[in-house]
């Protein structure tokens, strides 16, 4: 079975926000590599959106080596969008939920292959109210926002997760790899 991930960039003070980071070539890399691990992205229609920034690169690469490896990754890996309004993806390697958010989840985790990385906010909250994240991997840059979408918004219920790992990144930036604890397992 594979697993699902949460993989998302925040704030210190817990915001998703792509305007408030700068992520280094170093961090870009680790994302680049990471694609390369992914048997899917789920992204949510305004996340999708905001990665479409990408497709241009792939045309007309900028010339800053991490960012145009980062465009080539983003366009391989396998996208599945959950959208109600959108009606085509405009990217060749994306494609638009077929069922409802639970059931794909549940399909694609059947599947033999790579590990599914979900991409967007509310897909992650909507994912861990389901019960369905494997693992968190929130990648908390040395940042305080003061205001913007919350990573965890709306969470109606208390989990508990245990850390797993963590990577520290030169920019201050830092992994943290955490799995949610069962009920009866706690440690």
């Amino acid at each position: 079975m594979r697993k699902l991930i949460a993989a998302i960039n925040m704030t210190l003070d817990g915001y998703c926000d792509h305007t408030a980071i700068s992520p280094d070539a170093e961090i870009h890399d680790h994302y680049t590599a990471l694609l390369h691990t992914a048997g899917a992205a789920l992204y949510g229609r305004v996340t999708y959106q905001l990665m479409q920034y990408w497709q241009p690169m792939l045309e007309t690469p900028t010339g800053n080596r991490a960012m145009d490896e980062f465009a080539v990754a983003i366009d391989k890996v396998p996208k599945i969008v959950f959208s109600n309004t959108l009606k085509a993806t405009g990217w060749q390697t994306a494609t638009l939920a077929a069922k409802p958010l639970k059931e794909e989840v549940l399909m694609l985790k059947q599947q033999p292959g790579k590990d599914i990385f979900a991409c967007s906010p509310g897909l992650i909250v909507s994912l861990t109210e389901l019960g369905l994240i494997d693992e968190y991997q929130l990648c908390v840059h040395p940042v305080i926002a003061g205001s913007g979408l919350p990573l965890f918004k709306n969470i109606s219920n208390k989990i508990t997760l245990k850390l797993v790992n963590t990577k520290q990144f030169s920019s201050g930036a830092i992994i943290l790899y955490y799995e949610p604890v069962q009920a009866g397992n706690a440690q």
